[in-house]
């Protein structure tokens, strides 16, 4: 992993080179900020450019041994600590009996999802914790001599996770570690750890990523344009799972764009048959499917209304929206907008609320077919 290979936050990335190449880090460090972002593949940057052998540029070379073994995963020096469950054999977990599926998740996943570890887990409900047997692995670990490089690394990801007594046991080797040890913790929620161990790291904050971050991170991952990528990174929040949870559900994006089409189609040429048909086939979804519905009826009816405005520049639709927006958008102005968002969202509440779905929605329909042509 290198550091170019990560999206954004290059202060960060920056404030780590400038400690490895003056010989200046620290022994245990937080990486801390958004889900979504990338630290743990920060960290793990880290460690390869701390270890590599030709560093260039402010990069690890990627050929050396060292960079060769970081990139499988099995760099001599290098462990790692993270949240595991108790499976029926074994009452005392430790981060070793997960290392196949944690490299696994590692190579699936450039950018670290919680989510998607619990499902390599096998148990999606489950609560992972860093249990007190993890502290003697990691202590262990730590107090050998490293084998080939000048500093062994511990890369623990979720450290708020740890319980208690592991965190307690854990305290001495962070406040006194050997000289050749180093700590990188990533953290979603700092808070949660233990203050006598947070009060002995040095903390790099890092931030929520842009728009445009998220975007190229799905241009170079999913080949997508730059206009789709812009659209999707919208709504993200600057969390890329988010943005990689999206594009998963091109098919349901590609349903509900359908859907909108044939509701305002529809609408504008009052056909109240095909709304009722078109109505009992939206119930047919399930409820959370029709609650994601919903909002993207709300998003569009917002973007068209901004296309309208002339705003383009302020606009987040994909290439068969805005085609579709072009000439829908003046249907969608002052008098009407509003007034659609707010059915929209009272639709929403009442089928949450366990109303008649088939109902709700073509009450819903017929409200826009009123409200279209204002």
């Amino acid at each position: 992993m290198k550091f170019n290979d990560i999206v954004g936050n290059d202060a960060a990335k920056n404030r780590l080179r400038s400690m490895i190449d003056s010989n200046r880090i620290p022994h245990a460090i937080l990486l801390t900020g958004p889900q979504g972002i990338g630290k743990l593949a920060i960290a793990r940057a880290a460690a390869q450019y701390l270890h590599c052998e030709n560093k260039n540029n402010g990069e690890p070379c990627g050929i050396c041994p060292s960079c060769r073994q970081h990139q499988t995963f099995n760099h001599a020096d290098t462990f790692f600590s993270f949240p595991v469950i108790k499976g029926k054999n074994n009452s005392k977990p430790t981060s070793d009996d997960y290392i196949t599926e944690w490299k696994h998740f590692l190579a699936e996943n450039p950018v670290e999802n919680y989510q998607n570890w619990l499902k390599e887990l096998n148990n999606e409900n489950a609560q992972p914790q860093i249990y007190a047997s993890e502290s003697s692995v990691v202590i262990n670990k730590m107090s050998y001599a490293s084998y080939s490089a000048k500093y062994k690394v511990m890369i623990m990801w979720l450290p708020e996770k740890m319980n208690e007594e592991c965190a307690n046991k854990l305290l001495k080797i962070i406040e006194e570690p050997f000289p050749d040890s180093i700590f990188i913790m990533v953290s979603d929620a700092p808070k949660e750890i233990l203050p006598t161990i947070y009060s002995r790291l040095q903390i790099i904050e890092l931030k929520r990523l842009s728009t445009d971050e998220v975007a190229t991170f799905l241009e170079n991952n999913y080949n997508l344009s730059r206009q789709d990528a812009i659209s999707v990174a919208a709504s993200a929040n600057g969390n890329i799972n988010i943005a990689q949870e999206t594009i998963s559900l091109n098919g349901e994006n590609k349903e509900f764009f359908e859907n909108f089409v044939q509701l305002m189609r529809l609408a504008y040429s009052r056909d109240l048959k095909s709304l009722k048909n078109w109505s009992e086939n939206v119930n047919s979804f399930k409820r959370e499917k029709i609650k994601r519905f919903m909002q993207y009826l709300a998003k569009m009816i917002r973007e068209n209304y901004i296309y309208n405005l002339n705003r383009h520049d302020l606009n987040y639709l994909n290439q068969a929206e805005e085609q579709f927006s072009r000439r829908f958008s003046p249907f969608i102005n002052d008098g009407n907008a509003e007034r659609m968002i707010t059915e929209i969202e009272k639709a929403e509440r009442d089928i949450q609320g366990n109303a008649n779905g088939k109902i709700v929605l073509f009450d819903f329909a017929i409200k826009i077919t009123i409200l279209i042509k204002r």
